[in-house]
């Protein structure tokens, strides 16, 4: 009886297992194509625009509003961006970790990133929103992890007074299956995102200013920090198939776009995700003069995205769970009191630390479309 019963339990665990292994290759193949916004409102595609990463077109770590668009587009219009690696594309295969430290140091204040733009966006103003779909991301061909000497930089990294020394490793990608081999056993699967998009510089962000100038408000800013403008958010959920809405500070919105992961962890712990560079990132920007935001949103098919930054962890929780209640609130699907939207955050909103590294740190709350039953859908 007993070897029966167990033969019952092993052909009902392995009719399980094929139920279970059909059902995840039929959402596989249901599971809409790369990019794709058909969730959001159709906007008819304008004109298509490239961008080439080179020395003119790009800056490393700073945001200056006074440099002048490398390309100006229409509303609806898309666009190719190629974006480089780190520091005017000097972190290449081969570099020692003492190579990246030098580079680090080499610009005093100012991010890493390289950031390619910026794009002029014709009809953005200042109080507008311009909606960004991010339609498609083409990785090169590798990527590096690394994090600074905890000697040196004790307070970057979770963990740097554990992590005296500097550690560097890069990785070929395979562009074929999308994966990267972290050492043989571990394949990772890549999920690219830009850690770095940014509008115009908002005039009273209060980073630091580019040479310690303390009187100019459109002195450039660093791209250390993420602010209002959006800049080093280092969200994974803006991934092809989303879109991030961020409020305009200045004429033309000025878009820039940099510090590529192909993959990164909630938190970026060690100071870096898995970094990249694209020779491809496609967005289409719609300036959206029906809305008005203080601070960055992210929506993907899925969720709805409420962003808290802060230099205090604690307080960049709060400012997330504020933005999620009173985007629900006032959304008008469900109409609802802010105490009625505080029990749903605290119900339904996963709140998730984006990243602890960038100065400013930062939480994206997150709140499932799938709660609401009779969201209109496309």
């Amino acid at each position: 009886m007993q070897l029966t019963s167990a033969r019952k339990w092993i052909v009902a665990g392995v009719a399980a297992g094929v139920l279970a292994a059909s059902s995840v290759i039929a959402q596989q193949q249901q599971a809409p194509a790369r990019g794709n916004h058909d969730w959001a409102p159709k906007v008819a595609a304008g004109k298509h625009h490239s961008l080439a990463a080179t020395l003119d077109t790009v800056q490393w770590g700073w945001l200056d509003p006074k440099e002048k668009p490398r390309l100006t587009v229409d509303s609806g219009d898309t666009v190719s961006i190629e974006t480089m690696m780190h520091s005017h594309d000097k972190v290449q295969p081969g570099m020692t970790i003492e190579q990246a430290v030098d580079l680090r140091k080499a610009n005093p204040g100012g991010g890493p990133h390289s950031m390619t733009g910026p794009i002029y966006v014709n009809g953005a103003e200042p109080g507008d929103v311009l909606e960004v779909r991010i339609l498609r991301i083409e990785p090169k061909p590798w990527a590096v992890n690394f994090n600074l000497p905890g000697k040196d930089f004790p307070t970057i990294g979770a963990l740097a007074s554990e992590m005296p020394d500097g550690y560097i490793k890069f990785f070929p990608i395979d562009l074929e299956k999308r994966t990267v081999e972290f050492k043989p056993g571990i394949t990772i699967d890549l999920q690219p995102f830009p850690g770095t998009l940014a509008v115009g510089i908002d005039p009273d962000d209060p980073s630091p200013r580019k040479g310690g100038v303390k009187d100019d408000k459109m002195a450039p800013v660093s791209t250390l920090r993420p602010w209002k403008n959006g800049s080093n958010m280092d969200i994974n959920e803006l991934q092809e198939g989303s879109t991030l809405y961020v409020p305009v500070f200045l004429k033309g919105g000025l878009i820039w776009m940099g510090d590529s992961h192909c993959r990164q962890g909630n938190g970026e712990v060690n100071l870096t995700a898995l970094e990249c560079s694209y020779k491809d990132i496609r967005i289409q920007p719609i300036v959206r003069k029906d809305m008005k935001l203080n601070w960055p949103f992210v929506e993907t098919r899925t969720h709805w995205i409420a962003v808290g930054l802060n230099e205090d962890l604690n307080v960049a929780m709060t400012n997330a769970v504020r933005e999620a209640v009173d985007w629900l609130s006032t959304q008008k699907f469900v109409p609802m009191s802010r105490y009625e939207a505080y029990g749903l955050v605290s119900m339904v909103g996963d709140c998730r630390v984006s990243q602890i590294v960038d100065v400013r740190k930062g939480v994206h709350c997150m709140i499932p479309k799938s709660i609401f039953t009779n969201l209109p859908r496309t």
